[in-house]
């Protein structure tokens, strides 16, 4: 095989931290149920068939801190199990619905299988995938990344010590997790301003990533644009994401997922059967909802209710020629970059990891597929790679100065920082101060005080998390997220009142260490500066 470059695929898994115990099922707890079912166990379930039909392959994915709370949280993991458990019985429901109906049937049967095969994964390991993912990494087939504590967005922090928190609570979270500290991270919303790359380099980070422009803007300008890493001056390096795999995966025009015989993800049986039937499968409210059973294709540019029958066979026969089609394509590209490069370049492709099951559901094929197509082709021009292999294969590279980038729309800061959600940083920013303030005048705490630290901490990351502001310029969930931002800030401001006051309040303390339970070995003294 003559390799005259390398991919690296970058998927990026994340969810807000949302527990809520007090209430026998929530809306917004369907986020984990959903991308577990559809997105992480399939994943999962993909990766370990490759091993099994020994198939290499190699790729980075971020497990944000957040998520991986909620993922080894044993409330949230009973409330799964409940909840694929229903699904399950549904499915076989659904089997006998459709026994006389061809143009259905085939997709009951699949439902009903790939559940099967979710229980089981999950059983396997005790409802703890987490370990499923260090196993894959402890065998060198992915490497795991951290990401910022809750996915703040770091660049409208404006206290140091704060943004160090972030960083520093992250890569202790992944050491309980996985048993060592990170090497890489992914920055919340890939977003970058000057001097985060110092505060990674104390923690010991090798690498982080970057939209294409926080490279191609870089002073002095990059050589090799994205298709090399750069090193920060301090030391730590930068990948660029490529755009031409990013416009092949995620454009809702030219993108595989939009492909006709694809799932169509808005037409759910919770809205299309009778209420009775569906109703035990609904939540207690009674509201239809999406079960995540579906039975129609994407069909083209038309209403709903015209959509035709879904064909898994025709789906997985197209998942594998997109497949193609993308090793195709990298082919062609390495060998045009490797031409007018004059060295191997590196195509580094970014996604979303919920994307793949949840919002294109052949995604995971579609993956599984790659690299059994470049396992196939013994002429192939290209390998894959993690940035820690090309680092070590590659460890000279320019030093450059990133530019200040995200990889939201129009790629700087606006979707974080607008009219719609602009209100939060003057309260955001003040309780990050008065954290840093109570943590270094009780440098010493024990007892009742030390918890009430802690839980302010908890307070503050929670109400940071970037998932809120971007939700509040989408448009979707806003009264959810205004609440919970509004709700954080509450929770801190009484804490801080009663810490300061020695007041503090048992009970009020207790409910919230109850509730809001996330990092439970938090150390409030990394807020002291």
């Amino acid at each position: 095989m003559n390799i005259q470059g390398y991919w690296c695929l970058q998927l990026h898994a994340h969810l807000p931290f949302v527990r809520h115990p007090n209430y026998p099922d929530f809306l917004e707890e369907d986020w984990l149920y959903e991308a577990i079912t559809e997105t992480y166990l399939p994943l999962i379930s993909v990766f370990e068939n490759l091993i099994k039909d020994n198939i290499d392959f190699r790729l980075t994915m971020t497990l944000s801190p957040s998520l991986a709370n909620m993922l080894a949280d044993s409330l949230l993991q009973s409330r799964y199990c409940n909840k694929l458990n229903k699904l399950i019985e549904l499915s076989y429901k659904e089997l006998e619905r459709t026994k006389n109906n061809p143009a259905f049937h085939n997709t009951a049967v699949m439902y009903n299988k790939n559940l099967i095969c979710c229980k089981q994964i999950w059983e396997k390991y005790n409802g703890n995938i987490l370990y499923a993912f260090k196993n894959l990494q402890d065998i060198g087939k992915i490497e795991i990344i951290t990401c910022c504590a809750t996915h703040g967005f770091l660049p409208l922090m404006t206290n140091k010590t704060v943004i160090k928190a972030q960083i520093s609570i992250a890569c202790k979270d992944y050491q309980k997790h996985f048993g060592k500290r990170p090497r890489g991270i992914w920055l919340a919303e890939c977003a970058y301003n000057y001097g985060v790359d110092e505060i990674l380099k104390n923690e010991g980070l090798k690498f982080f990533f970057s939209e294409a422009h926080g490279i191609l803007y870089a002073t002095p300008r990059p050589k090799y644009g994205v298709f090399a890493p750069i090193y920060c001056p301090s030391g730590v390096a930068v990948f660029a994401r490529d755009m031409e795999t990013a416009q092949q995966v995620w454009s809702a025009e030219s993108g595989y997922p939009g492909d006709f015989d694809y799932r169509e993800f808005y037409r759910d049986i919770g809205y299309d059967l009778d209420y009775d039937y569906i109703k035990p499968y609904l939540h207690s409210d009674g509201v239809r909802r999406n079960t995540g059973i579906k039975y129609h294709r994407i069909t083209g540019k038309t209403e709903l209710n015209n959509k035709q029958p879904y064909n898994p066979i025709w789906a997985k026969n197209k998942a594998k020629i997109h497949a193609q089609n993308f090793v195709f394509n990298r082919q062609n590209q390495i060998k045009y970059l490797r031409t007018i490069l004059g060295k191997e370049p590196i195509v580094v492709s970014m996604y979303d990891a919920e994307l793949f099951g949840h919002w294109w559901f052949e995604g995971p094929e579609f993956i599984n597929q790659i690299f059994r197509t470049i396992a196939a082709d013994k002429k192939n021009n290209f390998t894959f790679i993690t940035p820690i292999e090309y680092l070590k294969k590659f460890p000279v590279n320019q030093v450059s100065n990133p530019a200040p980038s995200s990889w939201g729309a129009k790629g700087y800061y606006e979707v974080w920082l607008n009219e719609k959600n602009d209100w939060i940083y003057m309260h955001l920013n003040k309780i990050a101060d008065r954290m840093v303030e109570i943590a270094s005048t009780n440098k010493n705490a024990t007892g009742l005080k030390l918890k009430a630290l802690n839980q302010a901490a908890r307070e503050l990351l929670l109400a940071q998390s970037s998932d809120w502001p971007f939700i509040m310029t989408t448009g979707t969930m806003v009264e959810y997220a205004e609440k919970r931002i509004k709700e954080h800030i509450y929770n801190f401001n009484t804490l801080y009142e009663q810490i300061k006051n020695n007041t503090v309040n048992e009970n009020f303390l207790a409910n919230l260490e109850n509730i809001n339970n996330i990092f439970p070995n938090i150390d409030y003294k990394v807020y002291i500066e």
